[in-house]
């Protein structure tokens, strides 16, 4: 009789073709995404003459360079020629090698981590492998997803395998029932603050609990995509009904017979009762209030109600010194009230928070209002964008006095222009609130779509669930 295996182990275990030494080996790999910033690795393939070997399990999307503003000229509108030039070569290297690709113009395109999903792409029990640190979103499916940089994905290229230590594993339990305006953002901030950025290095995260299980999907997405930000190398949610019905009937989804016998292997991937993890965390879901980060660390991070922290009562100087500084950057005194910290920026986008569902939220405290500060929201994909225009939420942000753009990575790195001036602080729904993440001299405060819807109509950090009433 086998021991009880973890979803993880389960799917690791199917994909190793060799291994070496204690830990490492050899896995399959059998989806991958590239984007425009993926040229290095095209480059290394064209000077050994090699090929991609399968080219239908590989798709390319321009997404973190593309411009959000004046999208109606597709590629003449880009005026940067070193962007354009970049969105051209991953075209030529998608032709080249016989890739799907979603271009600027093509009605599919959006952020990797958003339309892998969307197109169905993004299955169950899969091994998926992209240029970026967020491709732990895909988890949220059921699948092991990572980041990884130009080397490794040439190797996945030119071989559709790649050498891998095997990480660890960490459950984190969310138990409870989630309370308005508690959504998938405030869930994973809670978690990056309670375990450190830290907390999963060479751990992959399992998602579970009640909390957990009631997210939709887009929640699931969420969530699994600030994994990262707590070290790990990948974050993942049982497949369940609610994955079934949202994978049902997509581009890449199995049909008909295919379907049934790709559902009845689906089922056996959640983890085994008895499974054994390396380690545990858990919350209470029930008591968890809206988060935001006050520091420049996604793990410096509370509850909206609360107060901004003084370093002085941290007992790890390491943390405290962290703290002082990101006081210092933020222009924050501790003791404040978060409620206090006025905001310039309202942002509202990317692969954490750039679906349907993050913009209904965000529409439904805009409605009827109107915001104080400049802001912009650009959908995480072109199909979202259709969608979310066809719902009439477009008009909701422009007349509330937002910016309505096209769909693209846009605010989260500042790569395309859509930059935070210095000085300036955005209420944003990214991932990540470094020291100019946003541009130079730029201050980032994470949080859910509806907080920064909130925080637009009042020009401030605002307990949502005060508008909701």
């Amino acid at each position: 009789m086998t021991a009880p295996h973890t979803m993880f182990e389960k799917i690791w275990e199917r994909h190793v073709i060799l291994t070496r030494g204690e830990s490492e080996a050899l896995i399959y790999i059998d989806r991958n995404i590239v984007h425009e910033g993926s040229f290095h690795a095209f480059g290394q393939l064209a000077r050994e003459g090699r090929k991609v070997r399968r080219p239908r399990q590989t798709i390319a999307t321009a997404d973190h360079y593309v411009p959000t503003a004046g999208r109606g000229q597709g590629l003449a509108g880009v005026s940067d020629p070193e962007v354009r030039g970049m969105i051209e070569l991953l075209e030529k290297n998608a032709a080249e090698h016989g890739l799907l690709h979603l271009g600027i113009d093509d009605p599919r395109q959006g952020i990797v981590h958003v339309v892998g999903p969307e197109l169905g792409f993004t299955q169950p029990g899969l091994t998926l492998a992209c240029g970026d640190s967020h491709t732990s979103t895909h988890g949220a499916l059921g699948a092991f997803a990572f980041g990884i940089g130009a080397s490794q994905l040439k190797q996945v290229l030119a071989t559709q395998c790649l050498w891998q230590k095997k990480p660890r594993t960490l459950r984190a339990t969310v138990d409870g029932t989630l309370g308005p305006g508690v959504g998938g953002k405030d869930v994973i901030l809670a978690i990056v603050a309670e375990i450190g950025t830290a907390g999963a290095t060479g751990h992959v995260v399992e998602y579970g609990g009640a909390a957990i299980r009631a997210l939709s999907i887009d929640g699931r997405l969420t969530v699994c995509n600030m994994s990262i930000e707590a070290g790990a190398r990948a974050g993942m949610v049982a497949p369940d009904d609610t994955t079934y019905a949202y994978l049902a009937g997509r581009e890449y989804s199995p049909k008909g017979q295919d379907w049934d016998l790709a559902l009845d292997h689906w089922r056996t991937l959640p983890s085994d009762d008895g499974a054994r993890f390396d380690r545990e965390v858990r919350l209470d879901g029930s008591r968890l209030a809206p988060m935001l980060t006050w520091g420049t660390s996604p793990e410096e991070a509370a509850a909206v109600d609360t107060r901004v922290p003084d370093p002085a009562r941290m007992a790890d100087p390491g943390k405290r010194a962290h703290a002082e500084q990101a006081l210092s950057y933020m222009d924050l005194k501790p003791g404040m009230p978060l409620t206090e910290i006025r905001v310039d920026r309202a942002f509202i986008g990317t692969c954490t928070n750039g679906r349907i569902e993050d913009l209904r939220a965000a529409a439904a405290v805009l409605r009827g209002r109107k915001a104080v500060v400049a802001g912009w929201v650009s959908p995480g994909s072109t199909p979202i964008k259709r969608q979310a225009e066809a719902e009439g939420l477009d008009r909701i942000f422009r007349d509330a006095g937002l910016e309505w753009r096209g769909s693209g990575c846009s605010g989260c790195a500042a790569m395309n222009g859509d930059s935070v001036p210095a000085g300036m602080r955005c209420a944003s729904t990214s991932n990540r609130n470094f020291e100019g993440r946003q541009g130079k001299g730029a201050r980032t405060h994470l949080m859910s779509p509806a907080m920064v819807a909130a925080a637009a109509v009042t020009g401030k950090i605002t307990d949502v669930r005060m508008l909701l009433r």
